[in-house]
């Protein structure tokens, strides 16, 4: 009987610490946040950051990053493209110390103020910007992912080389969803 009530505890224990871990990462995820100057959260992505437009990327920012983030990883996708989701950006090894990017970011490997651009579903390097076919509204995922270590890849690296080299170090995700339709 004994034994059976020093388990129970041992498993209660185990329960109550899982969800004390569980808290104090979901508390510090809630505070990491993506934003830009360009427009909001779930509205339309300025005509001036597509290809109807400059095609140039659009000023980002971010608050509230875990500790211990050494680097930062970028994806834009769009998940709604006909033929399936279509990467528009791919930038990794961002410094640690970043909060931000700046609107316009040259379309070359190295990223001013550190960081590197890998290769986007348009087999170039850098940011291309919306594109859908006329009619449907698209939606534009800026998805920041904050890393525990930098992947060093080499410049221009894939979306896949890129996710493979992330995977055991995320430590934090902030998102940031734009529209665009033409």
């Amino acid at each position: 009987m004994r034994q059976k009530t020093i388990l129970s505890l041992c498993s209660f224990l185990l329960i109550l610490a899982c969800l004390a871990f569980y808290d104090s990462t979901s508390h510090a995820q809630s505070n990491f946040s993506l934003t830009s100057t360009a427009f909001t959260a779930g509205n339309t992505i300025p005509v001036a950051n597509s290809c109807s437009g400059k095609n140039d990327s659009p000023a980002l920012a971010w608050s509230g990053a875990p500790s211990g983030t050494k680097s930062f990883v970028l994806i834009l996708s769009d998940p709604d493209a006909p033929h399936g989701t279509f990467i528009h950006w791919v930038a990794f090894d961002i410094p640690g110390s970043a909060a931000s990017l700046a609107a316009g970011v040259p379309h070359v490997d190295q990223i001013s103020g550190g960081g590197e651009q890998g290769m986007n579903s348009a087999a170039k390097i850098g940011y291309v910007g919306p594109c859908p076919p006329p009619g449907k509204v698209h939606h534009y995922h800026f998805t920041l992912y904050a890393l525990n270590a930098t992947i060093n890849l080499p410049k221009g690296a894939s979306l896949t080389a890129v996710k493979s080299a992330m995977e055991a170090h995320v430590i934090g995700k902030a998102e940031l969803v734009g529209t665009f339709s033409r």
